[in-house]
């Protein structure tokens, strides 16, 4: 009993200290991370050693930190859990009871064959996974990017072009399928290089270049809006996190 306010005192100063040390670790984490950014944006004005060394290092972290995901997101459930599911108990108990499934071998054998890229005696066993890898990932992209770009834009495009609704006109909704067609017809008329672009054809091929145009640009702008995004969340962690001049 005598010794309750020792260690009240004790725990006093364990809770300010904890304190203090994540404060200085917070403020640390804030300064570095400003310095990279600042060294980023040096590039603005040339290409310099702090440039560098800031994209050296945010490529090793990110390769690191993807290396580490996958080693635990991927080729522990996916692979060394279906191969003998007891083994990774302690990191994904869901599985540890189901049985093995042999057929992992399959995968594991070529992602071993990739590494003898690293041999210089016998790099080209790595090409026959690479090879497999190559024509599984475009068959099964050939198949998503048909049911959902080619199949898609189809279905997008095929729209009636008077619409009916309520047993009245709806004026807005035919316009815009209106212009998408015609918009679509002339991008089209404007890759048929079998006929010249004379006369009318020319004409709906010029069309089609400018849609094309606008396509292009609202594209791109929709990418610089992104990248001027970003920069904003810099400046914001700059100025508010770092300098405590935003709040």
């Amino acid at each position: 009993m005598e010794r309750r306010p020792i260690w009240y005192l004790v725990g006093l100063i364990a809770v300010i200290l904890a304190f203090a040390v994540s404060t200085t670790l917070r403020g640390f984490y804030i300064t570095l991370g400003s310095f990279l950014t600042l060294s980023i944006l040096s590039f603005l004005y040339k290409d310099n050693i702090f440039y560098k060394a800031a994209e050296h290092l945010f490529v090793g972290v990110s390769a690191g930190y993807w290396m580490v995901m996958g080693f635990w997101s991927v080729l522990i459930p996916n692979l060394i859990g279906k191969l003998h599911p007891p083994l990774v108990r302690p990191f994904v108990p869901a599985i540890a009871d189901q049985p093995p499934s042999y057929w992992y071998f399959i995968p594991a054998v070529l992602g071993l064959m990739l590494l003898w890229r690293l041999s210089p005696k016998w790099p080209w066993i790595s090409r026959w996974a690479l090879a497999f890898i190559v024509g599984t990932t475009a068959g099964l992209n050939f198949i998503r990017y048909m049911a959902s770009d080619l199949l898609g834009q189809i279905n997008s495009t095929m729209v009636p072009l008077v619409v009916i609704e309520g047993g009245a006109l709806d004026t807005l909704t035919s316009m815009s399928n209106i212009v998408i067609f015609l918009g679509v017809f002339c991008g089209l008329i404007y890759f048929f290089f079998s006929k010249e672009h004379k006369g009318a054809f020319g004409v709906g091929s010029r069309i089609g270049i400018w849609i094309l145009m606008v396509t292009f640009g609202a594209g791109f702008g929709y990418t610089v809006m992104a990248r001027i995004s970003l920069l904003v969340g810099r400046f914001q962690f700059l100025l508010g996190d770092w300098l405590g001049i935003l709040s």
